[in-house]
């Protein structure tokens, strides 16, 4: 595996921790504050997350085999 879709694959690894502990915080008992703030970074860290899926996909298309 390239050194390239490495880094991608634990970068994508980070961010999924992340989002989940935003996860967590709007399974909570609702405090608007908190949870329009954990909303927004949930929503920036999934896209985030896609861009990262599409480059892990792009990578792993155009590396060598074995």
């Amino acid at each position: 595996m390239s050194e390239r879709l490495e880094t991608l694959k634990k970068a994508r690894e980070r961010m999924t921790e992340d989002r989940d502990a935003h996860a967590k915080v709007l399974a909570l008992p609702f405090d608007r504050d908190k949870a329009e703030r954990a909303r927004n970074k949930f929503i920036e860290i999934q896209v985030l997350i896609d861009a990262l899926d599409r480059a892990i996909n792009g990578e792993a298309a155009i590396a060598p085999a074995g």
